[in-house]
């Protein structure tokens, strides 16, 4: 039995608690319920706030030679989540751009079977949406 009491948790022996420290724990309790108060942040600093959906709707800009050229015709083109549709990539990016959305076209690329010596596996899929904005609207880059 001496073996298996090797693998039981040993208990920690209790230490004195020092005044100072329940102090603090009381403090730490009595502050859960109240609201922090923080400064505002300047003009610079504050950020625009809005939902989680374009976070998770949209992945990334796709940047090609061909996606650049859609820009002059008020096209941009993202990469989006594989089960977004065209009215939740449109709200994604009327929310987090601030353009009016005209169109919305989607390409769904489905994965390709790729081969390297005798190991076979896959080339990831992915959804690209075509956006087109009201004229005199831009998408900035911000990089």
């Amino acid at each position: 039995m001496a073996i298996l009491d090797t693998f039981r948790k040993k208990k920690k022996e209790d230490k004195p608690v020092k005044e100072a420290e329940i102090k603090i724990e009381r403090e730490k309790e009595s502050k859960v319920g109240e609201k922090i108060e923080r400064p505002k942040a300047g003009k610079k600093t504050a950020k625009k706030e809005f939902s989680q959906l374009a976070a998770v709707i949209l992945k990334s800009p796709h940047v090609t030679e061909k996606a650049i050229g859609l820009e002059r015709e008020n096209k941009y083109v993202f990469k989006v989540n594989k089960n977004a549709n065209k009215s939740e990539v449109k709200k994604a990016i009327q929310e987090l751009y601030g353009v009016g959305v005209i169109n919305v076209n989607m390409i769904n690329t489905p994965e390709k079977k790729r081969r390297l010596g005798r190991f076979e596996g896959f080339k990831s899929g992915y959804k690209k949406a075509i956006v087109q904005v009201r004229e005199g609207d831009k998408i900035e880059a911000g990089i």
